[in-house]
């Protein structure tokens, strides 16, 4: 039987020119849910396959398996959906938005929003438990304080994924890392070079715009408004918080994320029986059917009545069917076409990191899921690497610059439907604050032309001329 080809440039251009037309009729024309599109977009590759000589079985089995490669992802989000709704039941959610509105300066919110949400990604190697637990609390804050929201959710996601991708305990550091060959320490340590400078310019520019948006001229009533219906409906104090600190000691203790989000998720039931006066069974429950709360001011329902598993359905299937879709794409060898057709320019460390990030945002464009961009990338790009004898170093990090930092930006990706959803913006709205993952693309496309902290396997240290 004749061997199945790779295809040309016209065919990919023509099959992604009907996947991307699909996702934006359906999200924008038609509203139609993005997971219909992904999945009308699965039998659209599985076309393509056919006309190049593979079995449909192969197929099948080629989106079995992208959507394996996934399955940890899928476990960390249906436990953080538990996590929120009962931390929101259990008080430990409001608490942190009460004691934000009564101690946080309004011309340092921004700044502290970066710095608390950095802690708590780095802690616990989580940007969406981040972002569903701090990051509500921010948005809260934000909104009491008459701070922009989009500028808010930029400082939320810019702190979120600071620390996502420098935890050894985020699966997507440990994908990068691994997938490039690199130990995962090492992989953490050359990202420092990248990552620190990226967060002080970042934070003096949110520092900048808090002192522009946090004056003295706050609603004072609509912060003492928004404390009171919190006072009304929650048992407020320093006990709610122990779940928290429970969770981050536990994962400081390097223990495995899934049990210790779990054990948190419990904890917040169990906050919400003794403290918050709810049914056990009830409190329970809202870990997976969410917590829903009637107080009477608009804004805090819509930021408290979330979470639960049922909550994380929609970003489960768009991480199941971009993970199918990405597998098909690996199949038929998209990625790797694309990378042949320019690899000739890819003579220099800046061309290769140019190329690998535009690769990376691809994955998350074509693939919806981050994990595809992780997955795909290191794949499409380590022959380059080796032939110019880069450091392994450099493309795990080049890798996680433009997978996981451009993942939020993709309307129609996991992160971006996820982050949307959870921060009560859009991601078009977002898009524009997003500082750090801007600073940080910035900065690896000037190391890649300067030869700073570029390293080469035929010397054994950086290279900071």
């Amino acid at each position: 039987m004749k061997e199945a080809r790779l295809p040309s440039i016209t065919e990919i251009i023509i099959v992604l020119g009907i996947f991307l037309a699909l996702v934006l009729s359906f999200t924008v024309y038609l509203d139609l849910p993005i997971q219909l599109a992904l999945f009308i977009s699965w039998f659209i590759v599985i076309i393509l396959g056919i006309r190049l000589g593979h079995k449909y079985q192969d197929l099948q089995k080629s989106i079995m398996n992208g959507i394996s490669n996934g399955l940890e992802a899928i476990l960390i989000l249906v436990a953080v959906g538990t996590l929120i709704g009962t931390w929101i039941a259990g008080g430990v959610v409001p608490t942190l938005i009460y004691y934000g509105l009564e101690f946080i300066h309004p011309s340092i919110f921004l700044l502290a929003t970066l710095i608390i949400c950095s802690i708590m990604s780095v802690a616990t190697g989580t940007s969406w438990g981040t972002a569903g637990t701090a990051g509500i609390a921010m948005m809260a804050i934000g909104e009491g304080l008459g701070m922009p929201l989009p500028l808010v959710a930029g400082a939320v996601l810019s702190g979120a994924y600071f620390g996502d991708k420098l935890s050894p305990l985020s699966d997507s550091t440990v994908l990068a890392s691994s997938l490039s060959k690199v130990d995962v320490l090492e992989h953490v340590r050359a990202m420092l070079f990248l990552s620190i400078p990226a967060f002080i310019i970042t934070a003096l520019l949110f520092t900048g715009a808090g002192f522009i948006y946090g004056g003295e001229d706050i609603d004072q009533a609509r912060v003492d408004s928004l404390k009171t219906a919190l006072l009304d409906n929650f048992d407020i104090g320093i006990l709610m918080l122990v779940p928290a600190i429970v969770v981050l000691v536990l994962l400081a203790m390097k223990k495995p994320s899934l049990p210790v989000i779990v054990t948190g998720a419990l904890l917040g039931a169990i906050w919400a029986a003794v403290f918050q006066g709810m049914n056990f069974a009830e409190a329970l429950g809202t870990a997976y059917s969410g917590f829903s709360i009637e107080t009477g001011v608009n804004f805090i329902d819509g930021i408290l009545n979330r979470g639960g598993v049922l909550g994380m359905l929609d970003t489960l299937m768009v991480i199941i069917f971009g993970l199918g879709f990405g597998g098909l794409l690996e199949k038929l060898g998209v990625l790797q076409v694309i990378v042949s057709t320019f690899e000739k320019k890819l003579v220099s460390a800046g061309n290769t990191t140019v190329a690998t990030l535009i690769v990376a945002f691809l994955g998350n464009v074509l693939g919806c899921a981050m994990y595809v961009a992780l997955i795909l990338t290191p794949k499409m790009m380590e022959k380059t690497y080796d032939r110019q004898q880069l450091d392994r170093r450099v493309l795990s990090r080049n890798t996680e610059v433009g997978g996981t930092l451009t993942s939020g930006m993709v309307p129609w990706s996991d992160n971006g439907i996820y982050m949307a959803g959870i921060l009560g913006v859009s991601t078009f709205a977002y898009l524009p604050f997003m500082w750090l993952s801007f600073v940080a693309i910035g900065l690896a496309i000037i190391y890649g032309y300067t030869g700073k902290f570029i390293w080469y396997n035929k010397e054994k240290t950086a290279t900071e001329s």
